[in-house]
This record gives structure tokens, C-alpha cells and sequence, in this order.
């Protein structure tokens, strides 16, 4: 059994083992539509704009210095009227899936954005993924629908699955 790992904020120290993981994703996976690789210097103004408090957070699974997973919110769209809503995302090391560790994260997440003006959290995925599948719909998600051949990657095109999640504040 693995050891107990910590699920903190992100520090600045955190983007190399985030891209690792990112990465590996990038370059072995159709979970992400990046083509190539991602640098600390692309990603560094990205990675920074998190902050420990508001709509947009950033928080990691960390064990004895490894990074094993990530979670964030950020942007839905761009325009002020959907401030309200957030985009998630998870991401997790090879080897961590199926252990609890996502669902972890995104309790953590979504119970630090809770009460930041969040009303909606959507979350997509790219299909097949059974395991993204699952841990969406437990944590709460509802389908609301899927975009057909989509994104194109490793010579064929994917469909994309779409959720969201109506956000409660925490009653006092």
C-alpha cells in the first residue's frame, strides 16, 4: 500500500513535476489535444495565475516530494458574464489512477471554490475514458452532452464528453 500523501495549494516549485505528468499525457495519450510537449517557460504565466483563495485554484497530491496529481479550476470562457462558471481539470501520475486520489482533489477543489461566487463547474473529457467517466459522474457531474470528432490526434479524430456541476454554498 502506497504511503499517505498531502493535498496542498500549488507552489511555484510544483510546475516541473505538473508538467511531468501533463506530458506523458501530451505525448502517450489523447487526454489532452496538445500536439507537443509543454515547457516551464510556456507554462510558468499560466501556473501562476492561481491563487489560494477566489474562482480560480490550483492544488497537488504530494508524497515525500513527488508530485502524483493535480487538480485546477480556470476560465470557462472569457467574457463576464460567465465568471460565475469554472472549468475543472485532474490529472494524475501513471500508476495513481484508481486509488481515490482524483476524487481527493476534486473534494478539495470544489470545497475551496465553494463559496468564491462558483455556481457551475463544468469538466470535459476525451472518450473513450471510462475511469474520467466514473469519477465525474460520482462526484456529482451531469452530462450535458457530447462534441463528435473533435479534437484530432494520433492519425484519428475523438469525441469529447461534456459535464457540469451546480455548485452549492456552504449553508452556516
Amino acid at each position: 500500500m502506497n504511503a499517505p500523501y498531502e493535498i496542498r495549494h500549488a507552489q511555484p516549485g510544483d510546475l516541473t513535476g505538473v508538467l511531468t505528468i501533463y506530458n506523458h499525457y501530451v505525448e502517450h495519450t489523447p487526454i489532452t489535444f496538445d500536439l507537443v510537449p509543454q515547457t516551464e517557460a510556456q507554462k510558468r504565466p499560466w501556473f501562476e495565475s492561481f491563487a489560494t483563495s477566489g474562482r480560480h485554484q490550483f492544488f497537488v497530491a504530494e508524497r515525500d516530494g513527488q508530485i502524483l496529481g493535480y487538480a485546477y479550476t480556470g476560465t470557462f470562457r472569457d467574457r463576464a458574464a460567465y465568471d460565475g462558471t469554472v472549468e475543472c481539470t485532474v490529472y494524475l501520475a501513471p500508476g495513481q489512477e484508481r486509488q481515490g486520489m482524483g476524487r481527493a482533489l476534486y473534494a478539495r477543489l470544489f470545497d475551496a471554490v465553494r463559496d468564491q461566487g462558483v455556481h457551475r463547474i463544468i469538466a470535459g473529457a476525451t472518450l473513450p475514458n471510462p475511469g474520467s467517466v466514473a469519477l465525474h459522474e460520482s462526484m456529482g457531474f451531469q452530462k450535458v452532452g457530447i462534441y463528435t470528432e473533435v479534437g484530432y490526434k494520433f492519425d484519428r479524430y475523438w469525441d469529447v464528453i461534456f459535464w457540469e456541476l451546480k455548485v452549492e454554498p456552504t449553508v452556516v
